[in-house]
């Protein structure tokens, strides 16, 4: 998917960044971050965000990340970033030498959910899948590219309408690293229907 820059907006665009027809690359700047509240008590919401817009109701959207992260948090992944208090993100989160935490986060109504489990540190590539079903969301990931293991399903309750979906990148304590963005492809639905229990 050839990335064309007239469709394609930043939300708080970085300082440091390159785009060519089939690549984007980020070097994240220290105390960025996105989350809401829970937990943590804190309000954080200036991470870059590089987003497209649509009001299709069906479709997926595909994203290989390649990371240097190396401090605690460095993250980068797939993202649809309504507003500060309604977004969901999917990311591997740097921890240490040892692990890192591959999850998703979803934030209503200015309270962030974070999901995750433990994979290993040596990890620096991913796949992600940010699949549609009208008000619904899934995302996936993949190690090759080709089998996509679910993350998260989830309601968003301010994306009925026209969305806007992308990538991101950010580094919440003081630290630097650069991410990048490639084989990048918008195709049919790849999250099926449910098959099992009829709706209500």
């Amino acid at each position: 998917m050839k990335i064309d820059t007239a469709k394609w907006n930043w939300t708080r665009e970085p300082k440091n960044y390159s785009i060519t027809d089939n690549k984007i690359e980020i070097i994240t700047a220290p105390h960025t971050d996105l989350w809401q509240r829970t937990y943590y008590h804190f309000r954080n919401d200036n991470a870059p965000v590089l987003q497209i817009k649509t009001t299709d109701k069906y479709f997926s959207f595909i994203v290989k990340t390649d990371f240097e992260s190396k401090h605690r948090f460095d993250q980068c992944g797939v993202v649809m970033y309504l507003d500060s208090e309604n977004w969901l993100k999917g990311s591997i989160e740097y921890e240490n030498d040892e692990f890192q935490h591959l999850g998703s986060v979803a934030t209503n109504n200015g309270y962030s959910d974070w999901a995750t489990t433990e994979i290993p540190a040596s990890v620096k590539s991913m796949w992600y899948r940010f699949s549609r079903r009208e008000d619904d969301y899934c995302i996936e990931c993949s190690e090759d590219g080709i089998k996509f293991k679910q993350m998260r399903i989830c309601h968003m309750y301010k994306a009925a309408d026209e969305i806007q979906f992308g990538i991101y990148a950010c580094s919440p304590e003081d630290s630097s690293f650069k991410a990048t963005f490639t084989e990048m492809e918008i195709t049919e639905c790849k999250w099926l229907s449910h098959d099992g229990q009829k709706p209500d």
